[in-house]
């Protein structure tokens, strides 16, 4: 079906097609409301004809949608458009981590592995913090973006697939790679498993391969259950050691022996980046009370004769057929794990039963209703709480939720069973380290809420007072606050060299060092208009933030240039003739010479006639003032100058 030009929900125009995969279209679209690009998945119409799957779908996706991480593809909508199901998502440009790992073709550097493992346990974590376990965590799901940011994508979607038809089994066989063991057998899933396949992705990563392959889906599946891996030091010697030891331990067959939250997950993968060859990783105690039995293709040798032969007459038609062959590895696998004794053509799973919330009941009451519920009662451990009174449920695993409530019938469900409220006494920490204080409270069995505190006299990291009195006796697992000082509250700062930059620089410069500046002016003519002359406060000396500092700016007077004329006539006081007339008895304007000086230099002197009104002797530039001095035949004419202004005027006219 060609979608491209369609509109989905009066909204979602989709553009072209950018992916297909086992469960889903891919394409690109435009959300025309919000104008931008996004990512629309379209499911595959063999899944929405399940009426089971789609409301599981609806459910699983409008869950996911809540999750915002910055390592988890976001989820914006989730619709059905004339029997179209869809799930709108952030457009991720890159690649996914699989393409990354096969185009590498072999181990790709433990380092950005292990960045990348950082990643994807981060966004678990938050999934799991709440009750969202992704149960196909591989590297098809999760993409590598251009900036090297992983993206884990298709949150809750395979709990609809894997609760759904054998058709939905069949698209999903190729996470059997990834698969936990109990995911292979069939078995409870939980926030382990996610661990068990992200311990898969990080082999995958350092070694170039994953722990377990084989010819056919079902044999990779019994290496999980039966197997151990190889070490994947002895796979890619560059390994570290604390890297090696992390994933051998996410890849135990025991959940109870794997890490147990995508927090611990996630502590010793960072530690492991500051200390490589660090011996942290913990090994858990841990051993149950009743083993798991080995499954093996033996177990099918117990069936009669005559069965086998029509079972091998069935297989032998449905190999002709891929799809089918598939489909029928899958129904194998679920008849391995639950005995073998049943015939190929019938699959039975443990029905489902209501998961009752025993949460805040007595032990005898939560027990009487989880055996009701044809369920296993077990008490996982019983602890001391504040909050639930002796013999009472603090929590259950799994967890009740109102909106998915099922379980397996005849599944075990662990509590902790509350002890009551135990005392202890309140150590003194004033005057400890913070870090003292911490062990000394937590040692008492107390929790401890930090509030820091400026002191003029307490050092900067020990305590200057708690809330709560010392030698007082309190409830285990109360919190007692501690005041600890940061010291004066202050930062202090290394002045800087600001000389020579300009004032808009050095004030940038001082001011991100949050110290006040204040501006001075000075001229030198020696150093360019504007840049720092000096400043108030030395080099290299350390001063408080908000200290006040005051440079010197150098701000030269603008010259300015005026033009000078001179009146003539005017400074011979109308002495302008010759002293004898012509011939007619005229009189004749003799010829004088006009020197002027501006200050010491002449910047005129030549014969003119006496009776100019306006001689333009030249420009006179400068800042401040002058003296203009005005000789006619050598005779000063303006009783020792006068003084021109140079601020004043536009022009200037001597007479």
């Amino acid at each position: 079906m060609n979608l491209e030009g369609k509109i989905l929900g009066n909204r979602y125009e989709i553009l072209e097609k950018v992916g297909n995969g086992g469960m889903a279209t891919v394409y690109k679209a435009t959300d025309t409301v919000l104008k931008r690009f996004v990512a629309v998945k379209i499911l595959r119409d063999e899944f929405t004809t399940d009426e089971e799957f789609i409301k599981r779908f609806e459910t699983e996706a409008q869950s996911a949608a809540r999750l915002t991480h910055p390592n988890i593809v976001s989820i914006f909508d989730v619709g059905v458009d004339n029997g179209i199901y869809y799930i709108v998502m952030e457009l991720i440009q890159g690649k996914t981590l699989k393409e990354i790992i096969l185009e590498e073709k072999g181990p790709l550097p433990w380092k950005w592995s292990v960045n990348v493992a950082i990643q994807i346990a981060s966004a678990l974590e938050m999934a799991h913090k709440n009750n969202i376990i992704h149960r196909d965590i591989k590297p098809h799901n999760i993409i590598i973006t251009e900036d090297g940011i992983a993206k884990v994508t298709d949150f809750g979607i395979a709990k609809a697939v894997s609760n759904s038809t054998i058709t939905a089994f069949g698209t999903t066989i190729g996470s059997v790679h990834y698969f936990s063991p109990e995911h292979a057998r069939g078995g409870y899933t939980d926030a382990k498993s996610d661990l068990y396949s992200l311990g898969v992705v990080l082999y995958e990563m350092v070694t170039g391969k994953v722990p377990f392959d084989a010819d056919t889906p079902v044999s990779v599946a019994l290496k999980h259950m039966q197997e151990e891996p190889i070490q994947p030091i002895e796979e890619n010697p560059n390994i570290p050691e604390a890297i090696n030891k992390i994933v051998m331990k996410a890849l135990k067959k025991e959940a109870m022996l794997r890490y147990q939250t995508s927090t611990e997950f996630l502590k010793d993968l960072k530690a492991a980046l500051k200390d490589p060859s660090g011996d942290f990783v913990e090994e858990i105690d841990y051993n149950p009370t009743a083993k798991t039995q080995k499954i093996s293709t033996e177990d099918f040798q117990d069936v009669n004769l005559e069965r086998n032969q029509e079972e091998n007459k069935f297989i032998a038609f449905i190999k002709r057929h891929k799809l089918l062959s598939t489909i029928v590895g899958v129904i194998l696998l679920f008849c391995i794990a639950f005995g073998g004794t049943m015939t190929i053509l019938k699959v039975t799973n443990p029905k489902e039963v209501e998961l009752p919330d025993v949460v805040g009941l007595t032990r005898e009451e939560a027990e009487e209703k989880i055996k009701k519920a044809k369920l296993k009662f077990e008490v996982e451990a019983e602890e001391y709480s504040t909050e639930v009174e002796e013999n009472h449920i603090i929590s259950q695993k799994p967890n009740y939720t109102e909106m998915y409530n099922k379980v397996k019938e005849g599944s075990t469900v662990q509590v902790i069973i509350s002890k009551g409220t135990e005392k202890t006494k309140v150590p003194k920490v004033v005057g400890m380290t913070e870090d003292e204080a911490i062990q000394a409270l937590e040692e008492a069995k107390l929790k401890v809420e930090i509030v820091e505190e400026t002191s003029k006299k307490i050092e900067e990291g020990y305590v200057i007072s708690q809330e709560t009195e010392a030698n007082s006796e309190a409830n285990a697992g109360d919190t007692v606050i501690i005041h600890v000082s940061t010291g004066t509250g202050i930062k202090q700062v290394t002045m800087i060299d600001v000389t020579g930059k300009s004032e808009a620089d050095a004030k940038a410069a001082l001011q991100s060092l949050k110290l006040v500046v204040n501006v001075g002016t000075s001229e030198d003519n020696s150093k360019d208009n504007g840049v720092v002359l000096k400043q108030s406060i030395e080099v290299g000396k350390v001063i408080d933030e908000g200290t006040t500092v005051t440079i010197t700016v150098n701000k030269l007077v603008e010259a300015k240039t005026v033009p000078i004329k001179v009146n003539v006539k005017s400074l011979l006081d109308g002495n302008i003739y010759e002293s004898s007339s012509d011939a007619e008895g005229e009189q004749k304007v003799k010829n004088v010479k006009l020197e002027v000086k501006v200050g010491e230099d002449t910047i005129y002197s030549q014969t003119v006639k006496a009776s100019e009104t306006s001689v333009s002797v030249g420009n006179a530039k400068g800042t401040g003032s002058t003296v203009v001095k005005v000789y006619i035949d050598g005779v000063l004419k303006n009783d020792g100058g006068y003084t021109l202004y140079y601020n004043n005027v536009n022009s200037y006219t001597a007479e």
